[in-house]
């Protein structure tokens, strides 16, 4: 089993996760140009395979260089504000070596009070391009459309069939992308009640602006290749004109030039 893991200015996060890990399955760290020390940290965990970007390249690019890196059968995509242990980390690979027809697994996402916290939604369309988050309440196994990018695992041939995660999106995106694609195989996402990871909502490094203007562009983007490009450029008009009338600007150029967080400014 490997574990992808792109951190952001939140050192004492990964530290916590990464000792929450241990030494059982292979880490790929990806650091997406922390400014806090995160470089220290190949030298601090030295069975790391790590890796550290210049700048902020955004979740989706660094995501697949951690997968790249990785050559266990089983992958999971982590983020650096959850904790899961190794055991869990073991028992979300046992469900999908045992059920072919299961796509991509998860943990319960919890506190740490161990109540439930918002984890799952609806798929965007054009009709709802935006659908809220809910927690996954109680055990047993549920099947899902869609989840946050928090702790999702995934077959490693998947993810290379899929040419990786498409990198038309920057920060946000892919976990709709590969939530939108499990869908297309025609098998099943599940989230498992009985198999938890603690996820932190850390506040983003990453100024509110610039976040609202790339999922402005990742949702235009996942709504023209999935649903047609004249609902994409429908979405982009829409929201560049409430964000002009706003004068948000980053949102417009998100939704109007296509800005997104990849490391090109």
């Amino acid at each position: 089993m490997s574990v992808v893991i792109v951190a952001l200015n939140r050192i004492a996060s990964v530290r916590k996760s990464l000792a929450a890990l241990g030494e059982e399955h292979q880490v790929a760290l990806v650091d997406n140009g922390s400014t806090d020390g995160g470089a220290s940290l190949g030298g601090e965990f030295p069975s790391l395979r790590f890796h550290r970007l210049p700048r902020n390249f955004g979740l989706t690019k660094a995501l697949n260089i951690g997968i790249r890196a990785c050559d266990g059968e089983f992958i999971l995509l982590l983020h650096d504000d959850v904790l899961i242990s190794a055991a869990a980390v073991t028992k979300l690979a046992d469900y999908l070596e045992a059920h072919p027809d299961v796509a991509a697994v998860c943990p319960r996402l919890t506190d740490a009070a161990g109540s439930a916290v918002k984890q799952v939604r609806a798929l965007p369309t054009p009709a709802n391009p935006d659908p809220p988050y809910s927690p996954v309440a109680g055990s047993g196994e549920t099947a899902v459309e869609c989840v946050s990018g928090a702790a999702i695992m995934m077959r490693s041939f998947f993810l290379r069939s899929l040419g990786y995660i498409d990198e038309r999106y920057g920060t946000y995106g892919s976990e709709i992308e590969l939530c939108g694609k499990v869908r297309s195989s025609g098998k099943k996402l599940v989230v498992l009640g009985d198999v938890t990871a603690v996820h932190e909502w850390a506040g983003s490094p990453v100024s509110k602006s610039a976040l609202e203007g790339d999922r402005t562009h990742g949702t235009a983007s996942y709504l023209a290749k999935h649903h047609g490009l004249m609902t994409g450029m429908t979405q982009r008009l829409s929201s560049g004109l409430s964000a002009l009338a706003s004068m948000k600007l980053r949102k417009f150029g998100g939704a109007i030039v296509g800005q997104k967080i990849d490391g090109s400014s």
